[in-house]
This record gives structure tokens, C-alpha cells and sequence, in this order.
């Protein structure tokens, strides 16, 4: 079977990181493929300027073993994409893919599991998904503390593993969630991983989304600043800005080679960006 990623045809290098120009349906059907398929497996991350500020070099081939679909989750990524390609962008958030995935999830028989979060959001989470996808399978709920990550992944990945875990929720934050699943995403046995940030808080009700207005005008950044400004004020405020240029210097490629993961992706990308993108690094 060809891959569904063989046949998207658009693609912009932001800083680090290659983003491809897919909705959501789209992001579904690759998903669908990938499960049913023999494929290594895939990873579906989320760019926006948090995630430029942590990933915006281009180098060395990823070590990890899946394959990285990015998709622009903040809208200054999907406006820098409609300028140069003339057409909307889509945004594609996790918390807009995650409740989605796992209605195909649930329709599909697959077991979704849950990596990162603390123990109270899992409890909220784990009623709420009763409630919503009554007949979803819950491989397990892993609420590892910081030292656990650092030193206990090798028994998280084999209880993932032995759980038969088919799609894996990842919620450690930017960046250790995407390096996670870059250097143990393999090893546990899932097909298809979710580096989601925040997105298991707005499902479990612990954190609610701007109103849709505030999201189509750009403005969701202000809504959840003012919701949490002591966590939230560095990022937006200090980190947000430089972030905001390196979108700015966005441009289209057409690379059919490798996808981003973890730290950067293949030097061949180098070329590609040209001299001015790696000016924002």
C-alpha cells in the first residue's frame, strides 16, 4: 500500500522543522493507514512558536526509529503558509486531533494509552472518556514524575509495550515529550504516538479553550495567558516574539525525504531552507 504522506503535496520549512499542509481528515486517513500497515511507526506533532523556540536548528539525521508528520497548530504557522502558498493553511491542533483520533480509536477496536499528566488529571480524564467514547480501549495510564522519566523509561516503555498499546497519548510538555517518543517511541510497540502537550487537560475539563472566535482571529495565546499568567508569561511574552520571526522566514519546500524528528532532521533540508532560514536558528 503507498503511504498517504507520499502524496501530500505541500510542505514549509519553519526554522527546524518541516510542516505539511494537511486538515484534519487527511491527518485521519494517514493515521488509519499507518495502523493497518506494516510501516514503522508514526509520530503527529504539533508546531507552533513554543515548539520553534525549543526545535529551530537544522542538522544530523534523527536517531530515533518512527517517522514524524508536523503539523502547524499555531495560527502565526498556518497565516505564514496561506502567504506563501495563496491558499488557507489548515490548523491542525491536539486538542482539536486528539478527540478525533480517538473516535477512529474507538470505532477501530485500537488501545490508546495515556504517558505524562499527574495522577488527578488522569482521574478526570479517565471519566470523561467514559462518559464520551463509552466503548474505547484503555491500554493503561502512566503518570510518571520527572525522575521517573529520566531514569525509569526503560520500565514505562515495557509496560506500554506489554499492554499492547496501539496509539500512544505522550504529555510530558515541549520538548521532552517529542524526545521521548523520538528515543523510546519504538521501542514500546505503538503504531501511532501523540506528542499532545495540553491537549489531555482541555479533554479531562481541567483547562478550557479560548472561544472559537478568539481562536480564528489568532488570539488563543492571549486567552490562555490571561487564564494562567504566571506559568504562561515567559513563554508568550519573552520566548514568543524571536519565535514569531523565525515563523516569519517560513518558506515552501519540496524535500520527499525524511521527516523532522526529535532534534533536527536530515542536513539535505539545510540546502533546501536556504541561507536566510538558517539565519534564524
Amino acid at each position: 500500500m503507498t503511504s498517504a504522506l507520499s502524496s501530500v503535496p505541500v510542505r514549509m520549512v519553519v526554522s527546524g522543522s518541516i510542516v505539511e499542509r494537511c486538515d484534519t481528515d487527511e491527518v485521519l486517513s494517514i493515521i488509519a493507514d499507518r495502523l493497518d500497515s506494516g510501516s514503522p511507526g508514526l509520530a503527529v506533532g504539533s508546531v507552533n512558536l513554543d515548539h520553534l523556540h525549543h526545535f529551530r536548528t537544522l542538522g544530523a539525521a534523527p536517531a530515533g526509529r518512527l517517522e514524524w508528520l508536523l503539523l502547524a497548530d499555531g495560527m502565526p504557522i498556518a497565516w505564514r503558509g496561506q502567504l506563501l502558498t495563496a491558499q488557507p493553511w489548515p490548523r491542525v491542533t491536539g486538542a482539536d486531533l486528539l478527540p478525533a483520533v480517538l473516535t477512529l480509536a474507538e470505532s477501530t477496536g485500537q488501545r490508546v494509552g495515556f504517558f505524562g499528566g499527574s495522577a488527578e488529571t488522569h482521574l478526570l480524564l479517565a471519566q470523561r472518556l467514559r462518559a464520551r467514547y463509552p466503548r474505547l480501549a484503555i491500554s493503561g495510564m502512566w503518570a510518571p514524575d520527572p525522575a521517573d522519566i529520566e531514569s525509569g523509561s526503560d520500565a514505562f516503555v515495557s509496560a506500554i509495550r506489554t499492554a499492547r498499546t496501539d496509539i500512544l497519548v505522550v504529555s510530558l510538555g515541549k520538548p521532552r515529550q517529542e524526545q521521548w517518543v523520538d528515543r523510546h517511541g519504538f521501542a514500546t510497540g505503538a503504531r501511532v504516538f501523540l506528542p499532545s502537550g495540553g491537549a489531555i487537560d482541555f479533554l479531562a475539563g481541567k483547562t478550557r479553550r479560548a472561544p472559537d472566535w478568539m481562536q480564528r482571529a489568532g488570539l488563543e495565546w492571549f486567552y490562555r495567558l490571561t487564564c494562567e499568567p504566571r506559568r504562561l508569561a515567559r513563554r508568550y511574552l519573552l520566548q514568543g516574539p524571536l519565535a514569531l520571526l523565525r515563523a516569519s522566514r517560513a518558506q515552501l519546500i519540496c524535500y520527499p525525504g525524511a521527516y523532522y524528528a526529535g532534534t533536527p532532521i536530515h542536513d539535505a533540508a539545510r540546502t533546501l531552507s536556504g541561507a536566510a532560514e538558517s539565519a534564524t536558528a
